[in-house]
């Protein structure tokens, strides 16, 4: 269409492909298909150039506005500057720390949203309704997603100050062998509850789901009552209690993997820039230190997807 009125204001094809920058064939080829497409003529050649046919200069009122629309509508997308739509699951999770660190590094316009991760992380990427998610990748990804390792987070022991493990500096995972772990907020088919199903297992641990959450002052209160013993990432902000102390988990120290989600046809001009800092600040899978589960591996000793 653009061929078309280009053709049609320079009266020769040669000035048309130069004013569009391609070659005088290409745009005789863009004419023919138009021509081929409408099953009609729309110019004749004459010593004076390019002249519009009857059926062209019908047909060229609308392609000029056809032209128009569309030049409104890059216009449009190309001066909006929309802010970066990243989904971190939870504010209180390490992820937000990582979001903004890039934020303050790169002054970069970001909205932080949150969700109940990979299971809706993948609508949201493929409808454009976020631009990155942080989330573990539990299975396959559709082909139009990449995953960006992102980092690995410790996990700690949380208890109650009375607990014959609370003077401890560290825990060793052979000390918890047989233990109950509660962790009311592991959803059903969620990637975290997964994992913890895999930590347990790999640790003759038993993983209590069993609710309902009502947030993540509740569960610490709980764990603070006495009676329990729970689960969090090193980073994550859990509420201040009096009565509960966070302990690191040793020997091997198991970590928790988060990626950094993205679909491959987004070119949000930010989205690039983050995806540089988290791969610049990613440390690597220690085999002989850390614990994850055999399916988070390679993705974490190896490259990015």
């Amino acid at each position: 269409m653009r061929a078309f009125v280009a053709v049609t204001e320079d009266r020769y094809f040669s000035e048309a492909a130069a004013r569009l920058g391609i070659s005088q064939q290409a745009v005789s080829k863009r004419i023919a298909k138009l021509e081929a497409d409408l099953g009609v003529r729309l110019f004749y050649r004459s010593r004076n150039g390019a002249a519009l046919t009857d059926d062209g200069r019908v047909f060229l009122h609308q392609a000029r506005a056809l032209v128009g629309i569309a030049d409104q509508a890059l216009d449009m997308l190309r001066g909006r500057r929309r802010a970066l739509r990243v989904d971190v699951l939870d504010t209180r999770l390490a992820s937000v720390d990582l979001v903004r660190a890039f934020h303050e590094s790169e002054d970069a316009d970001i909205d932080v949203t949150t969700s109940n991760g990979l299971r809706s992380a993948r609508g949201a990427l493929a409808r454009g309704s976020v631009d990155a998610a942080f989330a573990r990748v539990s299975g396959p990804l559709e082909e139009d997603l990449r995953s960006v390792p992102a980092y690995l987070e410790p996990v700690h022991l949380l208890v109650d100050r009375d607990h014959p493990l609370a003077s401890l500096r560290e825990v060793e995972m052979e000390r918890l062998s047989g233990s109950i772990v509660w962790m009311p907020g592991n959803a059903p088919g969620s990637e975290w509850a997964e994992y913890y199903r895999l930590f347990g297992a790999a640790f003759d641990l038993r993983i209590d789901d069993r609710g309902p959450d009502f947030g993540w002052e509740h569960f610490v209160e709980e764990i603070g009552a006495g009676g329990r013993i729970g689960i969090v990432g090193e980073r994550c902000r859990v509420p201040w209690h009096p009565r509960t102390v966070q302990i690191p988990l040793i020997e091997p120290w198991p970590v928790y993997p988060c990626s950094l989600l993205c679909h491959r046809q987004n070119h949000h001009p930010v989205l690039a820039r983050l995806i540089q800092f988290v791969e610049g600040t990613f440390r690597p899978f220690d085999p002989g230190r850390q614990w994850l589960p055999e399916a988070d591996r390679a993705t974490f000793t190896g490259e990015a997807t």
